[in-house]
C-alpha cells in the first residue's frame, strides 16, 4: 500500500513537533521537521524534487518566525504552489491577516485534537489535487486544440501552395496561357498569405503571453490624432477583394477624439475583428463599421448580419484557440483572433463589449478612454 503524501512540519516546541508528527506518521502521511523558519528552508533545499505536499508552520519562533519563512516559500517558483497552513495561537488576529495578505492556505488554532489536524490537511490537500486536476486538463484541451490548428489550419494552406507549385513546376509554363498562370499564382498567393497570418497570429499570441507586446505599446504607443486614417486603411484591406465578397460600410466623421495607443496594434484589433465579421457572414451581407464620440472618449463598433454567439460563450470567445462548435462547423481559423483582440484591447486599456443574437448576427465595440495630454512642468 502506498504511504500517503509528504508533510513538511515546523515548530520549535519540541513536544509539540513530536506530537504532530506521531499523529500524522499513524496516518501513514511521510513527516519531515524542523524547528524554525531558517531550518526549514534548508530542509526544502535538501529534498531536491521530492519536494512536500504540505507545508504545517508554526508562526512564533526563534532565528527566522513563521510569516518570515512563508515570504520566503512564495519567493521561489518551485515551491510558490505548495499548500501552506499556519498553525497559530487563540487571539493572533494581526499574524492571521498578514498571513492572508502573503497567500496562506488555511489556520489551524492552538490548542487543536488529532481530528481538527487531519480534517485541516486532508482537506487542503484533496483542494491542491483539484486545482491541479483543473489545470492539467487545461493543459491537455490546449495541447489537443493546438494539434488540431497543426492538422488542420497550417495542412491545408499548405497543401495548396505546395499543390499548385509542383503544377507549375511539371506542366510546361510556355504552354499556358496568361489566365492559367495568373490564376495558379493567385492561388499560391492565397495559401501562403494564410499561412502567413496564422504564424504571425501565434507569434503575437506569444508576445502577449511573454509581455514582450506590452514593452512594444510601451515604446511605441502615442496620441493617435487621425484615427479615421485607420479606420478607413482597415476597410480598405476588405473592400474590392474578391475573397471578402461581402460589402463594408463606414460611418465615421473624419475629425474624431483623440486617442493614446498603438498603430500598428489598433490596425491589427480592427483586421482581427473585420475578419472575425466575414468569417461568420453569409455571402454578399453587409459588414458595417461605425465610429462615434463616447463619454469624451471614442467608441468603434463592427457589426456583421452573421449567425450570431449563444449567450453562455460569449465569455469564452476570447479564450485563445477557442471556437463556438467548432466539430459542427469547422470553421476556418486558429481561434487566436479575438484573443488577440482581448490581449491588445487591455494593453491599451480599453473596453470590449458584444451584442449578439442567434440567427440575426453580432456587434463588437471597442470603447477607447478620452485621452488628456500631460501637463507640462
Amino acid at each position: 500500500m502506498m504511504s500517503k503524501a509528504k508533510l513538511l512540519v515546523v515548530e520549535d516546541e519540541h513536544n509539540l513537533l513530536l506530537g504532530i508528527r506521531d499523529i500524522l506518521e499513524l496516518d501513514e502521511y511521510r513527516v519531515i521537521m524542523a524547528s524554525n523558519g531558517q531550518q526549514a528552508l534548508d530542509v526544502l533545499r535538501s529534498q531536491g524534487a521530492d519536494l512536500p505536499d504540505l507545508i504545517l508552520s508554526d508562526i512564533m519562533m526563534p532565528y527566522m518566525d513563521g510569516i518570515e519563512f512563508l515570504k520566503e516559500v512564495r519567493k521561489n517558483e518551485a515551491w510558490v504552489k505548495i499548500p501552506f497552513i499556519f498553525l497559530t495561537a487563540k487571539g493572533a488576529k494581526g499574524d492571521v491577516q498578514q498571513g492572508k495578505m502573503l497567500g496562506v492556505d488555511d489556520y489551524l488554532i492552538k490548542p487543536f485534537d488529532a481530528d481538527d489536524l487531519l480534517v485541516a490537511v486532508e482537506s487542503r490537500l484533496n483542494r491542491h489535487k483539484a486545482l491541479n486536476q483543473v489545470a492539467e486538463d487545461q493543459i491537455h484541451d490546449m495541447k489537443r486544440n493546438i494539434l488540431t490548428i497543426l492538422n488542420h489550419e497550417f495542412r491545408t494552406p499548405l497543401t495548396l501552395v505546395v499543390a499548385y507549385a509542383d503544377m507549375l513546376k511539371d506542366n510546361n509554363v510556355e504552354r499556358m496561357n496568361d489566365s492559367e498562370l495568373l490564376l495558379f499564382l493567385r492561388e499560391i498567393n492565397m495559401g501562403a498569405d494564410r499561412l502567413r497570418h496564422l504564424i504571425e497570429n501565434f507569434i503575437l499570441l506569444v508576445e502577449l503571453e511573454t509581455q514582450d507586446a506590452a514593452k512594444n505599446y510601451e515604446w511605441r504607443s502615442h496620441p493617435i490624432t487621425n484615427f479615421y486614417t485607420i479606420l478607413e486603411s482597415a476597410c480598405n484591406k476588405y473592400r474590392n477583394n474578391p475573397r471578402y465578397p461581402n460589402p463594408i460600410e463606414l460611418i465615421a466623421p473624419e475629425k474624431m477624439p483623440t486617442v493614446f495607443g498603438d498603430r500598428e496594434y489598433i490596425m491589427t484589433m480592427l483586421t482581427e475583428l473585420l475578419d472575425n465579421a466575414y468569417k461568420f457572414s453569409p455571402n454578399g451581407e453587409p459588414i458595417t463599421v461605425e465610429a462615434t464620440e463616447f463619454d469624451g472618449g471614442l467608441r468603434v463598433s463592427i457589426t456583421d448580419r452573421g449567425r450570431g454567439i449563444p449567450a453562455h460563450e460569449v465569455e469564452n470567445i476570447w479564450k485563445s484557440f477557442y471556437q463556438v462548435n467548432r466539430e459542427q462547423f469547422e470553421d476556418q481559423g486558429a481561434g487566436s483572433g479575438l484573443a488577440i483582440v482581448y490581449g491588445l484591447a487591455q494593453l491599451h486599456g480599453t473596453q470590449l463589449h458584444v451584442t449578439s443574437e442567434l440567427g440575426k448576427g453580432s456587434c463588437f465595440s471597442i470603447t477607447f478612454p478620452p485621452y488628456s495630454a500631460p501637463i507640462k512642468a
